[in-house]
């Protein structure tokens, strides 16, 4: 991918070279090298620390070719490859392969927690309940995709989740 600098006149070529833990990227901007680590992502905005400096950021368009963001006070286009969602949904599912897995039941939408109707131990069947969110005054039920019970509740009360975040983990 490339990445512009609005106030720049160069253009950088970037890859993300490994995804080593659950929010912990690796990328190569040019000839360097550098690591990310994800503090915080909701919608549009994200939070991370890269190379032992804080950062926060804001999509404020992106397509399927272009994104531009603010970073900390900074415009940025990257221009991406057009498959370049499935690359990193791909690369980031790598890193969080081991807890999210099978068993893990996951969000579909954004939304904050307004009840988890199932408790750790509780036994479930595939479509029970686990959790309901609201998102744009509705209220959704994310629902176990499995029979099992209930290992881990990953969420309270009140949070707000992101689409695909981990809500539960069933056993």
């Amino acid at each position: 991918m490339e990445l512009k600098i609005d106030n720049l006149e160069e253009l950088f070529h970037a890859n993300i070279i490994q995804t080593a833990a659950r929010k912990l990227i690796f990328i190569k901007i040019g000839s360097q090298e550098h690591a990310i680590t994800l503090l915080k992502t909701s919608g549009n905005e994200l939070e991370f620390i890269m190379n032992n400096s804080y950062h926060q950021a804001k999509i404020i368009r992106s397509d399927t070719y272009e994104t531009k963001l603010m970073i900390d006070d900074t415009q940025m286009t990257i221009k991406k490859h057009p498959n370049m969602q499935e690359i990193l949904r791909k690369s980031m599912a790598v890193g969080e392969a081991a807890e999210r897995g099978e068993n893990a039941v996951t969000s579909q939408i954004p939304g904050r927690v307004v009840n988890i109707v199932a408790q750790t131990g509780t036994a479930i069947k595939k479509g029970d309940s686990v959790v309901i969110l609201e998102s744009m005054k509705m209220q959704v039920a994310v629902k176990a995709h499995k029979d099992g019970s209930i290992k881990q509740i990953k969420v309270k009360e009140g949070a707000t989740v992101a689409r695909n975040d981990i809500v539960a983990i069933i056993e």
